[in-house]
């Protein structure tokens, strides 16, 4: 059984009148990639800081790695990097400086250390750029130096608020797959994006906050399963008209079924082999069956129906 690794108890963050977070539970066990999704204003950023004790909160308890964490964790606190969306380095210190410095604050021992940030550069592709001031990298680059800096140090939590915004397509990519290969190496990710094609290819479990308040958590198939559409099938059918969309409809978990220029769509709304009843009544009624597609809902299709907002790019 996995362990438990960081556990939210009821959660609650008030700034006067507006509770931030409300009555919020989570709980991340060992080796998973957390996603934690939600609108501008959701909570998640309070969320983070109440998690790393930089905030105080109303009611509640946070406890990581079994401990409750407080402002003094230090033994907890070492064990845990940040890889916040703005980059924290400093513009005077080269890219090893910096990555030393980092390191320093939790690894005293110099040779222990200079072999850990040697690991850092070559992890984050920046064997070429150790010598270089930040001013001189590119968005890109900067990002993976601020990667580095937090994870240096071998942290079994690492957290990741936004890692990959205003970066190019091929940073992106090196970015993701490192995490993925920290997470390899075995440490637990909580990861937060306006970017729901990576959050679906990298978060083994999703929780969408809204308001401060938990809606769903789950894999990504079970959040598919809270929504109204978890399937949508489409099917070439050139000599079809439209008496067959009763009896289409008809068919187990189907809600909505649609023809137009020769192609059936139809949505069904759970339930397995929903292809096969579907290509088995049109084979009965000698239609031709040209091709077929059928999709599963998108993570953004789940978070705009539980949410009723578009997860929009910050910037």
């Amino acid at each position: 059984m996995p362990e438990t690794i960081v556990k939210i108890d009821k959660l609650v963050k008030r700034y006067k009148e507006l509770v931030a977070v409300d009555h919020l539970s989570l709980e991340i066990k060992e080796g998973e990639v957390f996603g934690l999704l939600g609108p501008n204003g959701s909570g998640k950023t309070t969320t983070i800081n109440c998690l790393l004790s930089l905030l105080s909160f109303d009611k509640g308890d946070i406890s990581i790695f079994g401990k409750p964490m407080s402002p003094t964790a230090y033994d907890i606190k070492s064990n845990i990097g940040v890889v916040m969306q703005n980059v924290a380095v400093f513009e005077e210190l080269t890219v090893r400086e910096n990555i030393d410095y980092f390191c320093g604050l939790y690894i005293k021992d110099k040779e222990k250390r200079r072999k850990l940030v040697n690991e850092a550069i070559a992890f984050t592709g920046l064997e070429e750029f150790e010598k270089f001031h930040p001013k001189k990298l590119s968005g890109g680059l900067l990002r993976r130096l601020n990667i580095a800096c937090g994870i240096a140090h071998k942290p079994r939590l690492i957290i990741f608020d936004e890692p990959t915004v205003a970066v190019d397509p091929q940073s992106r990519n090196k970015i993701l797959e490192g995490i993925i290969e920290l997470n390899k190496q075995g440490a637990t990710v909580i990861y937060t994006s306006h970017y729901m094609e990576e959050v679906e290819q990298i978060c083994s479990k999703i929780a969408i906050m809204d308001k401060g308040r938990l809606i769903t958590q789950g894999t990504l198939d079970e959040l598919r399963s809270n929504v109204t559409c978890s399937e949508k099938i489409t099917v070439g059918v050139r000599d079809a008209d439209e008496s067959i969309l009763d009896e289409i409809r008809e068919l187990d978990h189907v809600f909505e079924a649609t023809l137009e220029n020769g192609e059936l769509v139809v949505k069904c709304s759970g339930g397995k082999h929903n292809v096969v009843r579907l290509l088995t009544l049109l084979q009965e009624q000698n239609i031709h069956i040209g091709k077929v597609t059928s999709e599963q809902p998108t993570l953004n299709t789940v978070f705009l129906e539980l949410t009723g907002k578009e997860l929009r790019d910050k910037n």
